[in-house]
């Protein structure tokens, strides 16, 4: 048996789906490695275009506000089980309460990223440059914007910590980008 193997691999070749292309295999799939740009303003630009900061800003919002509510809401849910309760009736009781906070949270977080996104995108096009002011007055109006509902006193509260909280998230990444060696 080991003999009529051994013919039988000697006998076969392998499948190659480029022999008859005459060019080397390393030479077919050596793809540039920095972006590519149809005109040369683009690539001067070194910011995400408004449409990227929307999807970018909305669906991290979105994601971290997921994550952080569906662990608040399971841990909620583990502290709502009672003595009687089974296996199954508390798993199902964390599932559901983590699921149902987790969508709270993300909804909520995704929607000040998208206020965020499009306030920041907005105040850079009518300034026409872009600097550390541009988040600070779009997170101050985020801020706003989001507590609007809720009064003029709250509103200002939450555009004052939101604009705070843009600065120093701002003024962190400069930070980082200049002290720690990545």
């Amino acid at each position: 048996m080991a003999d009529s193997s051994s013919e039988r691999k000697a006998t076969t070749r392998q499948y190659h789906p480029y022999q008859d292309l005459q060019i080397p295999i390393h030479n077919l799939y050596n793809l540039p490695t920095s972006p590519e740009y149809l005109f040369h303003e683009e690539a001067a630009v070194q910011r995400r275009s408004w449409s990227e900061n929307l999807q970018y800003y909305t669906g991290s919002g979105y994601l971290a506000g997921a994550i952080v509510g569906g662990a608040k809401g399971s841990m909620e849910g583990l502290k709502a089980a009672e003595p009687g309760d089974t296996l199954k009736l508390r798993i199902n009781r964390v599932l559901n309460s983590g699921g149902q906070t987790g969508r709270r949270f993300g909804n909520s977080v995704g929607v000040v990223g998208l206020i965020f996104a499009g306030l920041e995108s907005g105040i850079e096009h009518l300034r026409g440059t872009d600097d550390l002011l541009n988040s600070v007055l779009a997170g101050l109006g985020t801020g706003a914007l989001y507590r609007a509902t809720a009064g003029p006193r709250s509103a200002a509260i939450a555009g004052a910590l939101g604009g705070l909280a843009a600065g120093m998230a701002v003024a962190g990444k400069q930070a980082v980008k200049r002290y720690v060696p990545i």
